[in-house]
């Protein structure tokens, strides 16, 4: 590997370790003080796009996954927009684009197979992305964020996906602090 070759993948390590501090801002206008990151929101996306991959028969579940972990990279770049922002300035399709052309370039033949995962993600991507953020909104609503609900409400009005558009639906009447009942340790085991 060139030196060249090598500094443009460590600009582009960077670049993606940005996205750690990047907040996903529309979470301020429910009144989150201190929402998550767009790494954060990425990773748990790409698990959950790895899942509804399997559920949907998808042919390669991975292939889905490792999209949409790239898929917000662009924001490195643009910063992320709430709806409200989006609707006075519109970050369209093309300058996304063409954010991801000129990071993807940065890697070389791999930015070949990760610009075409970007542009081949459909509907399992979408889906995985907006349920993650329908996810975090009853996380931010069950500890007392009550203007996070309109996100799962939204959120299920958009999914195409049959997986998606159920766990939505049982997202809606689940309580996210109660995923750990039943794991600890029993108290009669305890040892003081």
């Amino acid at each position: 590997m060139s030196k060249i070759e090598s500094q443009n993948l460590l600009n582009y390590f960077f670049e993606v370790g940005v996205l750690k501090n990047q907040k996903h801002v529309g979470w301020w206008v429910a009144g989150v003080k201190d929402p998550e990151s767009v790494a954060e929101h990425s990773w748990r996306a790409a698990i959950i796009a790895y899942v509804l991959a399997c559920k949907e028969k998808h042919s390669n579940p991975e292939k889905v996954a490792c999209a949409v972990l790239f898929h917000d990279v662009h924001e490195a770049r643009l910063g992320d927009m709430h709806k409200i922002t989006t609707n006075y300035l519109k970050k369209t399709k093309e300058v996304e684009n063409k954010v991801e052309k000129e990071q993807c370039a940065l890697l070389g033949e791999c930015g070949e197979n990760v610009y075409s995962l970007l542009e081949n993600g459909g509907d399992i991507c979408k889906d995985a992305d907006y349920l993650e953020q329908a996810i975090t909104a009853k996380e931010y609503y069950d500890i007392g964020y009550k203007a996070t609900w309109e996100w799962i409400e939204r959120v299920s009005q958009v999914l195409k996906t049959t997986t998606a558009k159920e766990l939505c639906e049982s997202l809606k009447k689940s309580d996210s602090k109660t995923w750990w009942n039943g794991l600890k340790q029993d108290v009669e085991k305890l040892r003081y």
